[in-house]
């Protein structure tokens, strides 16, 4: 099987409010957060714009026939590629902050992990454009990746299966003869 025919289907597009959004919860934790109270003025005259600029131009997302890939993160660089017949479910988070700045997170599970935490088995993509759209995308896809599956599963199957029902038939053959020699 040829692993270079994975093709991109859909590359995802996300909104620029993103940035907006970032900005602002950091600037909630830094508020919240003792320390952080020294690097308010920094964050909001100039740091702040700047790095959630950045962090927005780090998300990337792309369907694939076979695979969902997703990048994001400036210290902490994330790319996950999740394979298609992985993803167990698809769901939508929109909290009052997220609706009121016009943005949808969309929550994909999926099989295995590996991990201790919950958390490796789930990957969140904030921000995507038209979202309904592409969770729909990545489901009908998922489908076809799952019914290919199932369908060469069944082809390998098969030829073991004939030449066992072949070697049974021809068993029963032998019997078949042997007990009409025996019979005469």
């Amino acid at each position: 099987m040829e692993m270079n025919d994975e093709k991109v289907m859909l590359v995802a597009t996300f909104n620029p409010k993103v940035k907006i959004y970032i900005f602002f919860v950091v600037l909630w934790f830094l508020i919240v957060s003792v320390a952080g109270l020294i690097i308010v003025p920094f964050w909001i005259f100039g740091l702040g714009q700047w790095l959630s600029k950045k962090y927005f131009a780090t998300l990337k997302c792309q369907l694939s026939n076979k695979n969902l890939k997703f990048n994001k993160g400036l210290i902490i660089h994330i790319e996950k590629t999740i394979p298609l017949d992985n993803i167990q479910d698809l769901s939508f988070v929109g909290g009052p902050i997220l609706r009121w700045f016009g943005l949808t997170l969309i929550k994909v599970e999926t099989a295995g992990g590996g991990g201790q935490s919950h958390n490796s088995n789930m990957m969140s993509m904030i921000g995507i454009m038209d979202a309904e759209m592409f969770k729909n995308k990545i489901l009908e896809q998922r489908e076809i990746v799952k019914n290919k599956s199932n369908h060469s599963s069944h082809q390998i199957d098969n030829p073991l299966q004939h030449n066992l029902l072949q070697e049974i038939k021809n068993e029963l053959v032998s019997i078949k003869n042997i007990m009409s020699q025996q019979a005469s």
